[in-house]
C-alpha cells in the first residue's frame, strides 16, 4: 500500500501515527510522496499512483473516503488571502477555489509558507476563518480517501481518531528547525487542526462542494 502524504506541519500527527501503525518495509513506500503539495497528491492520486492519500477536498467528490480529513474551525492561519494582485497558489487545489467562492481578491498562499507569514507579521484574510464567519461551519480542506486496501485504510483512520497522537519534544524541536518555526508556535499551531469529520464538519462539506460547482461553471463562461 502506497500512501499520498502532504509534506505541510498540519499532517504531522498523522505522520507520526503511520510510523507507528506501518511496518518498517511499508513505511519506505508511505513517504514516497510524503513531500509533494496538494495539488501533486491530487493528481497522483487521481492516476492510481498511490493507494490512499490526503486530498483536496474539492477533489475528493465521487471518491472513497474516510472520515479522517484537514479541518479548522474558525481560524486555521495557514491558508490566507493576502492583499495584492489576484494570484492562486499553485500547490493549492480548495484554498483556490474557496477564494472565490467566498468572493476575495488577492494572493492565495497555503501551507507552511502562510503559516510563517503570519508569524513574521502579515496579515490578510484567513480562509477558514471567513467560510466560518459566513456560514457557522467548520471547513474540509482535505480529506483520507483511497482507491485501494479499503477496510486497512478505514481501520488505521479510525484507530488514528481513537488514539491522539502526542509530539515527542524531540520531534518538535526537529520539525520546528526544519521548517524555520519556534517550537512553541508548531504546537500552538496543531491546536487548531482537528482531524474528524463529524456531522457539522460534513455538512459543511455538502455546502461547499455544491457552492464551488457554481462558482466553477460560472469561472467558464
Amino acid at each position: 500500500m502506497i500512501f499520498g502524504s502532504i509534506s505541510y506541519l498540519n499532517l504531522l500527527p498523522f505522520q507520526l501515527f503511520l510510523k507507528r501503525a506501518l511496518p518498517h518495509s511499508q513505511i519506505q513506500q508511505s513517504i514516497r510522496y510524503r513531500k509533494d503539495t496538494p495539488s501533486n497528491i491530487n493528481r497522483a492520486f487521481k492516476k492510481r499512483r498511490v493507494n490512499a492519500a490526503f486530498i483536496s477536498s474539492i477533489a475528493s467528490r465521487g471518491c472513497r473516503c474516510t472520515d479522517l480529513g484537514i479541518i479548522a474551525d474558525g481560524p486555521v492561519y495557514s491558508v490566507f488571502v493576502f492583499p495584492g494582485e489576484d494570484e492562486t497558489d499553485t500547490e493549492s487545489a480548495t484554498s483556490n477555489i474557496l477564494t472565490s467562492v467566498l468572493g476575495l481578491h488577492g494572493k492565495v498562499v497555503i501551507g507552511d509558507k502562510a503559516l510563517k507569514s503570519f508569524l513574521s507579521g502579515a496579515r490578510g484574510i484567513d480562509l477558514s476563518q471567513q467560510w466560518k464567519g459566513e456560514t457557522g461551519l467548520p471547513f474540509v480542506f482535505a480529506r483520507l480517501c483511497y482507491n485501494q486496501y479499503g477496510k486497512r485504510v478505514e481501520k488505521l483512520a479510525a484507530d488514528f481518531i481513537k488514539k491522539p497522537i502526542k509530539i515527542p519534544q524531540t520531534i518538535l524541536k526537529k520539525e520546528a528547525r526544519k521548517r524555520g518555526i519556534a517550537a512553541g508556535e508548531l504546537r500552538w499551531y496543531l491546536e487548531y487542526i482537528h482531524y474528524r469529520l463529524d456531522h457539522k464538519a460534513k455538512k459543511s462539506l455538502r455546502l461547499f462542494l455544491k457552492k464551488s460547482r457554481k462558482t466553477v461553471k460560472v469561472s467558464r463562461l
